[in-house]
């Protein structure tokens, strides 16, 4: 008689260990770091390797040498016996200027603009749905060259200009406005609109906390302009008005005094504004529209006007909404400063462009212009997160 006998599989061998989700996705991970570690130390290698051949100095040491050349608009001194790094920090700081007074512009007349597209008078809403239309499917470049080409270059010249009664001159080279010029002791004015800052935040911080906690609503808006702007005003006043204008005067042939700024940041800003303003409007129309028809009935039913109906109903449930896509569109009007280079505003590209032509160092000037607008993207995405959260509904 013969008896079978069957082997029973051992639980927990390799098999088993190499099917177990975990693990395999940890070695999956692991397997995919070092191969990109692997590929990475092979393309820097590769790369020194070649410029070694072709006799080129690589590193970072060329951003002190130099730079020979001269920038038109900088937010600080600056000349041609400065470095390439402060030629590179110029250029920083005109897109840091562009950029920021660009996503100001853009968010208030894109939410006049998306608010207006839901306005019951036609003509308002006509306007707006054509802006939108417009601007949405015309390229931003265009649109720069529109307005620096189509619309500064154009002006009459400072050359015999009529003299202006309020000192602002807006010529083919630029507007001239009256430079306001302090004295030292107007450091008290500045530290009393920092002090009413503080105190305003802080009032508006305590009011929150009393209407959550008794339902009335202290007011915020006087109490603030008095202490941002009486504050300041009074401390102005007491110490003798510590400031003059300096207003532009017309010479012969051109403009003396005063500030000017210069026609390629007019056109870049005015460009990108209205351009990314139009993407914005979408998205605040989007996220109001979101908002349930019963809260804004509930609302009307209370008595609230239209106006304090977006203000205080719909504007902060909408904001939900809103935040995540409008940090895209602040996003593309930070890259999109880049195409200053087409009128020639001296932006981190444009300067990085004359930099890499003159020093030959294209590897690390790419890395500069990769690692700054990484960091750019990375800090105005955590500020959206951040105010995102700040904004997110709190349930009881």
């Amino acid at each position: 008689m013969t008896v079978e006998t069957h082997s029973v599989p051992r639980q927990g061998g390799g098999a088993s260990f190499l099917n177990n989700p975990t693990v395999r996705s940890i070695v999956i991970q692991v397997a995919l770091v070092v191969g990109l570690a692997l590929f990475t130390w092979w393309i820097v290698d590769n790369t020194a390797r070649n410029l070694a051949a072709a006799n080129i100095a690589s590193g970072f040491g060329f951003l002190a040498e130099r730079s020979g050349f001269d920038i038109a608009i900088t937010p600080f001194t600056y000349s041609s016996n400065a470095t390439y790094g402060d030629a590179i920090l110029i250029g920083i700081a005109n897109t840091l200027v562009v950029a920021i007074s660009g996503i100001i512009l853009a968010t208030i007349v894109g939410f006049l603009v998306g608010i207006g597209r839901l306005s019951r008078n036609f003509l308002v809403r006509s306007i707006s749905t054509v802006y939108v239309e417009t601007f949405r499917n015309i390229p931003p470049l265009l649109v720069i060259l529109f307005w620096y080409f189509g619309v500064l270059s154009v002006l009459s010249g400072p050359r015999g200009i009529d003299e202006s009664p309020v000192g602002v001159y807006l010529t083919n080279r630029g507007l001239q406005i009256p430079a306001i010029l302090f004295e030292p002791v107007a450091w008290a004015t500045l530290a009393a609109f920092a002090v009413g800052t503080v105190a305003t935040i802080l009032y508006a911080r305590r009011s929150k906390k009393h209407q959550m906690a008794t339902g009335e609503r202290r007011p915020v808006l006087w109490p603030a302009i008095g202490m941002i702007v009486g504050l300041p005003l009074l401390v102005f006043v007491a110490t003798g008005i510590p400031a003059t204008l300096e207003f532009p005067t017309a010479t012969r042939f051109n403009l003396a005094g005063g500030i000017q700024i210069r026609p390629e940041f007019i056109a870049l800003w005015l460009a990108l504004s209205i351009y990314t303003a139009a993407f914005v409007a979408e998205i605040v129309r989007a996220g109001i529209l979101s908002v349930s028809k019963g809260q804004t009935e509930a609302a009307s039913a209370l008595g609230l006007t239209r106006g304090k109906l977006l203000r205080l109903v719909v504007v902060p449930q909408a904001f939900r909404v809103i935040i995540p896509p409008l940090t895209s569109q602040y996003l593309n009007l930070t890259k999109n400063s880049s195409l200053g280079l087409a009128i020639g505003y001296p932006e981190l590209v444009a300067v990085g462009s004359t930099v890499l032509n003159q020093s030959g160092q294209s590897i690390e000037v790419v890395v500069i212009w990769m690692t700054v607008y990484l960091g750019l993207s990375i800090t105005v995405s955590l500020i959206m997160n951040w105010f995102n959260a700040k904004m997110a509904l709190v349930e009881r």
